[in-house]
Protein backbone atom coordinates (compact mmCIF):
# COMPACT_ATOMS: atom_id res chain seq x y z
CA UNK A 1 0.00 0.00 0.00
CA UNK A 2 1.25 3.60 -0.49
CA UNK A 3 1.61 5.67 2.46
CA UNK A 4 -2.03 7.62 1.76
CA UNK A 5 -3.52 4.63 1.71
CA UNK A 6 -1.76 3.63 4.79
CA UNK A 7 -3.35 6.77 6.17
CA UNK A 8 -6.89 6.55 5.32
CA UNK A 9 -6.84 2.59 6.26
CA UNK A 10 -5.99 3.60 9.71
CA UNK A 11 -9.64 5.06 9.71
CA UNK A 12 -11.27 2.84 7.71
CA UNK A 13 -10.27 -0.43 9.17
CA UNK A 14 -11.92 -2.61 11.89
CA UNK A 15 -14.74 -0.54 11.48
CA UNK A 16 -13.58 2.24 12.90
CA UNK A 17 -15.15 4.80 10.83
CA UNK A 18 -19.21 5.36 11.50
CA UNK A 19 -18.82 1.17 12.25
CA UNK A 20 -18.77 0.50 8.79
CA UNK A 21 -17.09 -2.68 7.47
CA UNK A 22 -14.11 -1.78 4.75
CA UNK A 23 -12.44 -3.74 3.12
CA UNK A 24 -8.84 -3.38 1.01
CA UNK A 25 -8.04 -4.34 -2.37
CA UNK A 26 -10.88 -6.08 -2.87
CA UNK A 27 -11.89 -7.49 -6.40
CA UNK A 28 -14.79 -5.89 -8.53
CA UNK A 29 -15.50 -7.34 -11.90
CA UNK A 30 -12.07 -7.10 -13.79
CA UNK A 31 -10.79 -4.56 -11.43
CA UNK A 32 -9.53 -3.71 -7.81
CA UNK A 33 -11.26 -1.40 -5.72
CA UNK A 34 -8.41 0.21 -3.25
CA UNK A 35 -11.37 0.38 -0.89
CA UNK A 36 -15.12 -0.66 -0.41
CA UNK A 37 -17.95 -1.30 1.97
CA UNK A 38 -21.12 -3.17 0.64
CA UNK A 39 -23.16 -1.80 3.05
CA UNK A 40 -23.65 1.15 1.74
CA UNK A 41 -22.06 0.66 -1.57
CA UNK A 42 -19.47 2.99 -1.75
CA UNK A 43 -15.98 2.60 -3.13
CA UNK A 44 -13.27 4.82 -2.42
CA UNK A 45 -9.87 5.21 -4.75
CA UNK A 46 -7.01 6.75 -4.07
CA UNK A 47 -5.31 8.11 -6.90
CA UNK A 48 -1.69 8.60 -7.56
CA UNK A 49 -0.22 11.10 -10.43
CA UNK A 50 0.02 8.68 -12.95
CA UNK A 51 -4.14 8.74 -12.65
CA UNK A 52 -3.58 12.17 -14.83
CA UNK A 53 -2.70 9.80 -17.74
CA UNK A 54 -5.24 6.99 -17.40
CA UNK A 55 -8.17 9.55 -17.25
CA UNK A 56 -9.99 7.36 -19.99
CA UNK A 57 -9.16 4.14 -18.29
CA UNK A 58 -10.47 5.95 -14.97
CA UNK A 59 -13.96 6.91 -16.31
CA UNK A 60 -14.21 3.16 -18.05
CA UNK A 61 -13.67 1.70 -14.60
CA UNK A 62 -15.65 4.59 -12.76
CA UNK A 63 -18.98 3.80 -14.84
CA UNK A 64 -18.50 -0.01 -14.40
CA UNK A 65 -18.33 0.48 -10.43
CA UNK A 66 -21.25 2.52 -10.63
CA UNK A 67 -23.12 -0.14 -12.85
CA UNK A 68 -22.40 -2.67 -9.99
CA UNK A 69 -24.42 0.02 -7.89
CA UNK A 70 -21.55 1.38 -5.87
CA UNK A 71 -21.13 5.03 -5.63
CA UNK A 72 -17.31 5.52 -6.13
CA UNK A 73 -15.53 8.72 -4.99
CA UNK A 74 -12.00 9.50 -5.54
CA UNK A 75 -8.75 11.41 -3.93
CA UNK A 76 -5.63 12.37 -4.89
CA UNK A 77 -2.56 10.60 -2.62
CA UNK A 78 -1.51 14.54 -1.84
CA UNK A 79 -5.15 15.24 -0.80
CA UNK A 80 -5.34 12.22 2.25
CA UNK A 81 -1.57 13.08 2.90
CA UNK A 82 -2.65 17.01 3.53
CA UNK A 83 -5.93 17.12 4.73
CA UNK A 84 -7.23 13.77 5.94
CA UNK A 85 -10.22 15.53 8.09
CA UNK A 86 -11.29 16.96 4.41
CA UNK A 87 -10.81 12.94 2.92
CA UNK A 88 -12.91 12.07 6.13
CA UNK A 89 -15.79 14.49 5.87
CA UNK A 90 -16.19 13.76 1.79
CA UNK A 91 -16.65 10.25 3.41
CA UNK A 92 -18.91 10.65 5.58
CA UNK A 93 -20.97 12.49 3.37
CA UNK A 94 -21.04 10.12 0.76
CA UNK A 95 -22.05 7.69 3.55
CA UNK A 96 -25.08 9.48 5.03
CA UNK A 97 -25.71 11.39 1.81
CA UNK A 98 -26.38 14.33 3.96
CA UNK A 99 -25.34 18.15 3.86
CA UNK A 100 -22.61 19.04 5.56
CA UNK A 101 -25.08 21.35 7.91
CA UNK A 102 -27.61 18.98 8.77
CA UNK A 103 -25.18 16.14 9.79
CA UNK A 104 -23.87 15.55 13.17
CA UNK A 105 -20.23 16.04 14.18
CA UNK A 106 -17.77 13.76 12.80
CA UNK A 107 -15.97 13.59 15.42
CA UNK A 108 -18.45 11.98 17.19
CA UNK A 109 -18.01 8.76 15.09
CA UNK A 110 -14.33 8.84 14.83
CA UNK A 111 -13.64 9.05 18.96
CA UNK A 112 -16.73 8.32 20.79
CA UNK A 113 -17.11 9.05 24.26
CA UNK A 114 -16.59 5.97 26.69
CA UNK A 115 -19.77 4.21 28.49
CA UNK A 116 -20.02 4.58 31.81
CA UNK A 117 -18.58 2.77 34.03
CA UNK A 118 -15.46 2.47 30.78
CA UNK A 119 -11.91 4.66 31.07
Amino acid sequence: MTEAEWALWYHLRAKRFCGIKFYRQKIVGNYIADFLSLNPKLIIELDGSQHAEQIEYDRIRTAYLEEQAFTVIRFWNDEVLRDINMVLDVIFDAIHNEPLSLRKSLTDFLHPLPQAGEG
